[in-house]
């Protein structure tokens, strides 16, 4: 009986004044309609799908009240249409509130039915808008409100800029664009009225397939703005951005492809959109993008960048390798610019990083040579641009003993042992760092380096003014003097013997890290030649010093000094 009385009944239409105008009606109710959807318990994935496309509605029709839109028919029964579509939805979420429809089948029936309605009245508003029919009849352009107006004064001017670009002829969107672009640059609180105003994001994307290059470039800058906020970025995606944008970065003007750019590598920090941008062919567009230079700087950086992201993901990094991504970051290296050839080097690094079979195939295409070639001091190439390459070698080639055979073999530890003794602090430390890890490679290595003169180098960097130079300068020195060979090239020069010694200074409270120094001496103590050196020097005070104060490694020492002055004379007896 209940359900009979519900067929009866009219559908609940809202009251409204006489004289008011059929698209003001229909605001009204669709406005009425959005508060009742609301109450509605019942299917609620249908009716917030439903509710979506009523606040789009909403958005487009408010852009056409300052339209003349009374004098086109087309439009005028697009306003009827839509009316009895939402006449029927206020019907159906009144039974579904009241839970008096007949069957739960039947009524998910009638909302598809009336979801698709509303689908196909906004793309009926957007084919009227796109077409220029309607005219801006409203001869007041709103004016910018001064710095430090209210929110609802730039709420206002957002909202009139958003009907001028829903009705605007390309002039007045451009100008439009170019506005709102201002306003999103000069406060972030203006970007939030932007992404909750209407459908603008989407409009924004929209605007992006235009032919139109300024309307283009500016909609491409606008979304790049937006797509800085993280709390944004999910709005772009579920706009379908994505897409649109890579064309851009394909086929668009050098502004528009810089904005497309920026945007992307904005959205690919957020992983679940790498594979939409590989799924549409971002991969090859930005390979192209930095195999061919064809761009300008930022650009080809952003490219980088995007790809930087895009290579976090293993199946797509498979891609990128088989499209020619090692040989497109070598050729990187060698631009003239710094910020790309930094870069090109850590792309490669990026790529092979763990991966012993890339590393190798950077090797074979030249990459490390071409790295090396960075290094030569005779080169004009930034300290910058060395110390990346320096991390770079050593990430690539000293991460296993098959790779350090190119190293030995080309003139690598030449530029090592040359910005050791010569670089500015910061490249002097990457090159501390370096010899540190050459140490640790293999016997071969740390005889190369000592033939190459490391150890001289070394025992000057142990007062270096940076602490972390001092330590890794120790820390190699130890590593190295622990092969005879170089133990026996070391202690034939006095001065190194008598630097560690003075540098033991117990009241040089800034020396060199003591527990380095002792281990080094005691290391040097295999040595016959190395004990008697030390033995004799004037500053063996120090050492005896802090022996008497309780140090462990100074005690054995003089221990082991004390055995061979002993043996000494318990020879000469023995021979006498």
């Amino acid at each position: 009986m209940k359900e009979e009385k519900a067929e009866k009944e009219e559908p609940i239409l809202l009251q409204l004044p006489a004289g008011e105008s059929n698209l003001r009606r229909l605001i009204d109710l669709i406005s009425s309609l959005i508060s009742l959807s609301h109450s509605v318990k019942t299917f609620p994935a249908k009716w917030q799908s439903i509710r979506a496309k009523l606040e789009q509605l909403n958005s487009s029709l408010l852009s056409a009240e300052n339209c003349s839109s009374s004098e086109n028919s087309l439009f005028s029964d697009t306003v009827e249409s839509i009316c009895s579509t939402a006449i029927k939805c206020q019907d159906l979420a009144r039974r579904c509130i009241n839970l008096s429809y007949s069957g739960k089948l039947l009524m998910q029936s009638d909302l598809d039915v009336i979801l698709a309605n509303f689908v196909r009245h906004l793309y009926d508003l957007a084919r009227i808008y796109n077409t220029g029919i309607l005219k801006n009849s409203c001869a007041i352009v709103v004016s910018r409100p001064p710095p430090g107006a209210g929110l609802d004064d730039m709420r206002f001017y957002l909202r009139d800029l958003f009907t001028r670009l829903r009705i605007g002829d390309c002039k007045m969107k451009l100008q439009a664009l170019i506005a709102l672009n201002e306003c999103l640059l000069e406060d972030d609180k203006n970007m939030r009225i932007v992404v909750e105003t209407g459908d603008m994001v989407g409009l924004l994307v929209d605007f992006l397939e235009y032919e139109e290059v300024g309307t283009q470039e500016e909609s491409a800058k606008a979304i790049s703005v937006i797509a800085g906020f993280n709390s944004y970025k999910g709005i772009l995606v579920s706009a379908s951005a994505i897409a649109p944008l890579i064309r851009v970065l394909e086929v668009g003007s050098d502004l528009g492809k810089e904005s497309a750019a920026r945007a992307l590598h904005e959205l690919t920090e957020n992983s679940d959109n790498v594979w939409s941008v590989s799924a549409h062919g971002g991969v090859t567009v930005l390979l192209k993008i930095c195999s061919e230079c064809s761009g300008s700087q930022q650009l080809i950086s952003s490219a980088c960048c995007i790809l930087r992201n895009l290579s976090g993901v293993d199946e797509i990094k498979r891609f990128m390798i088989e499209e020619g991504a090692i040989s497109t970051f070598i050729k990187l290296t060698g631009s003239k610019d710094d910020v790309l050839q930094i870069h090109g080097m850590e792309l490669l690094q990026t790529m092979a990083s763990g991966d012993e079979p890339l590393r190798q195939m950077v090797i074979r295409e030249g990459g490390i040579r071409r790295l090396i070639r960075v290094l030569d001091p005779k080169s004009s190439y930034s300290s910058k641009t060395r110390e990346v390459s320096l991390r770079v070698i050593s990430n690539l080639c000293l991460a296993s003993n098959s790779s350090i055979n190119v190293l030995l073999g080309s003139e690598f530890l030449n530029c090592v042992l040359f910005f050791i003794q010569n670089g500015d602090i910061s490249i002097q430390e990457s090159a501390a760092k370096t010899t540190f890890r050459l140490c640790g490679m293999s016997e071969e290595t740390k005889k190369a380096m000592g033939e190459a003169g490391f150890l001289p180098a070394l025992v000057k960097l142990l007062d270096a003014k940076s602490s972390d130079i001092q330590e890794q300068a120790g820390e190699a020195l130890l590593n190295m003097i622990s092969t005879p060979k170089n133990r026996k090239r070391f202690v034939q020069h006095d001065l190194n013997v008598l630097r560690l010694l003075q540098l033991l200074n117990p009241e040089d409270e800034k020396s060199c890290n003591r527990k380095l120094l002792l281990a080094t001496l005691l290391s040097l103590t295999h040595s016959n030649t190395a004990r008697r050196k030390i033995a004799n020097s004037g500053y063996i005070k120090h050492l005896e010093k802090l022996a008497e104060d309780g140090n462990t490694e100074a005690k054995r020492i003089i221990k082991k000094l004390s055995e061979n002055r002993f043996r000494s004379i318990f020879g000469g007896i023995w021979h006498a």
